[in-house]
């Protein structure tokens, strides 16, 4: 007969195979949020920045376009890449595991048909009587009864064990069929999206090859677009300077560093704080084409761009929203640019670039999720672009920190 050790080995074998499925499946459910995230982010880009076949794109736009569709699948591939082998270690455990659970089986059926065998030859109730009948006193004759009660129990644990045995082994064998088509399924998916990768990056070397021989007038391009960026924010810091300069003076202060609070600045400040990861993203739907700090340009790799804010592409007619309470400190117009709109929150500053049409003024009260303005779209390229920023007093912070999942 199978030694009580031994199911308690097999016991504890499959409580941790069972422990390591459910952590495999709580990290195949986090890859596939992701996996359906970096989708959606993909189709976001073709929506809002392919999805204008009649407009005029120039090379650089092109290329910088393609540069984060590439960014955003090749995350794609490295996710379904993580998904593949997180199955395959799936299904060797499983495979192990059936190994393991069929040979504890054969043992089962082999000693149980031993043990139904034994009770054959002595069935009968003459030979029960007789092995009862042959006790030398009373209490022999109670454990021979008491013996005969627990045989006749382990018989029936020995039968429910197979059944359950078999049971388990069926729903392994279930479980493995299913994982090893989900991952074909899901070898076949990444191979289509590799070979959409490869195409993309062909696409974009072809536009490079084109854009090498213009490569100094690229660099100039960008360096005039940065002098552009980095005039407003100039004058979106002088502003804050003015703005804090005023503050001060109204409270008979000379600090030209911080905003001298009223208490109800104060508790605006303080709330915003404590929704800092919770803000609403300054567009209803949009997807952030540039992040926030230094980085190379896409195209012209040595050149780096610095950015105190992000750029979010949204849809034509899209409007800019406040993303929390607050007080329009002003509306920046600046010649050869877009309006921009800064909107105070205690001692923090949101600003929303390339307004279009603005639809507050200096002073006004705003709440959470209002419409200031809506956004600019590019008639050559048919792209709706909005610069976003978030300012402490003067320092920039990065809008990712703030925002809801940006």
């Amino acid at each position: 007969m199978l030694s009580n050790k031994w199911f308690w080995t097999l016991g504890c074998f499959l409580i941790i195979s069972f422990g390591t499925a459910q952590s495999n499946s709580s990290r195949q459910r986090a890859l596939e949020g992701e996996k359906k995230r970096l989708q959606q982010e993909i189709k976001q880009i073709n929506t809002l920045l392919f999805d204008n076949s009649l407009k005029e794109k120039s090379f650089v736009s092109q290329v910088e376009d393609l540069d984060l569709k590439i960014s955003v699948r090749s995350q794609l591939v490295k996710v379904n890449n993580q998904q593949a082998n997180l199955l395959t270690r799936q299904i060797n455990v499983n495979q192990r595991d059936i190994t393991k659970l069929r040979s504890v089986l054969k043992d089962l059926k082999k000693d149980y048909a031993d043990m139904i065998t034994n009770s054959y030859k002595s069935k009968s109730s003459l030979n029960r009587l007789m092995f009862l009948f042959s006790s030398k006193d009373f209490l022999q004759a109670y454990k021979r009864i008491q013996y005969m009660k627990q045989y006749a129990n382990y018989r029936k644990k020995q039968g429910e064990e197979i059944a359950e045995k078999t049971q388990t082994l069926q729903t392994l064998n279930k479980t493995l069929l299913e994982q090893k088509i989900q991952k074909e399924a899901l070898v076949a998916e990444n191979k289509k999206a590799q070979q959409v990768l490869r195409d993309e990056l062909k696409s974009q070397q072809r536009l490079i090859r084109s854009l090498k021989s213009k490569s100094r007038s690229l660099s100039a391009i960008i360096k005039q677009k940065q002098l552009k960026a980095v005039a407003i924010d100039r004058e979106i810091q002088r502003l804050i300077r003015e703005a804090i300069a005023a503050s001060n003076k109204a409270a008979g202060k000379t600090s030209k560093k911080a905003f001298i609070l009223t208490p109800e600045a104060k508790l605006l400040a303080k709330n915003f704080v404590a929704n800092k990861g919770k803000l609403p993203w300054p567009v209803e739907k949009g997807l952030v084409v540039q992040r926030f700090g230094t980085q190379p340009h896409p195209v012209v790799k040595t050149t780096m761009i610095k950015s105190n804010g992000v750029t979010i592409a949204t849809s034509v007619k899209s409007q800019a929203r406040s993303v929390f309470d607050g007080e329009v400190m002003t509306v920046l117009s600046f010649k050869g640019n877009n309006p921009t709109v800064l909107i105070k929150h205690g001692n923090f500053i949101t600003t929303y670039k390339n307004i279009a049409k603005v639809y507050v003024k200096k002073g006004d009260k705003v709440k959470s999720k209002q419409a200031i303005g809506e956004i600019f779209t590019n008639p050559q390229t048919g792209k709706t672009i909005l610069q976003f920023s978030v300012f402490n007093e003067l320092k920039p912070q990065n809008p990712k920190n703030w925002i809801y999942k940006m």
